[in-house]
């Protein structure tokens, strides 16, 4: 593996652990049970994602906060119709950056798949 490489995936392992705090504090902010279920179900998917770039970088990574203290503000300033189209473009964007090694390492293809599900789930919650 080359330093591009695990630097890609090292930033994917960071984006999948900030997204679990992100989706469990967005359960906890959002009205809508359905929202919060589904919220809840995407973290438990970012962490396996998580998981999978572990194993690919052997590096252990602490999640950062940021995101998940964010969100939820912004939730309530922005409400759902503005926000949720905002985090489809962040999962739609991790399908771009995934792909450099998707080629190398076939199990990152698996996450790029569900990171275009999460987009089209998030945005699918406000039809």
């Amino acid at each position: 593996m080359d330093g591009n490489e695990l630097k890609t995936l090292l930033g994917a392992q960071q984006g999948e652990l900030d997204a679990v705090l992100m989706y469990q504090a967005l359960a906890n902010a959002v009205r809508e049970q359905n929202d919060a279920q589904t919220f809840r179900r995407l973290a438990a998917e970012e962490g396996r994602h998580a998981a999978v770039f572990k194993e690919l970088t052997q590096r252990t990574l602490k999640p950062k906060k940021t995101l998940a203290t964010l969100l939820p503000i912004l939730y309530r300033l922005l409400g759902r119709k503005r926000l949720y189209p905002i985090i489809a473009k962040f999962e739609y964007a991790a399908v771009d950056n995934y792909a450099p090694v998707a080629e190398r390492f076939p199990e990152v293809q698996s996450v790029r798949d569900d990171e275009k599900r999460h987009g089209d789930t998030v945005k699918g919650l406000l039809e």
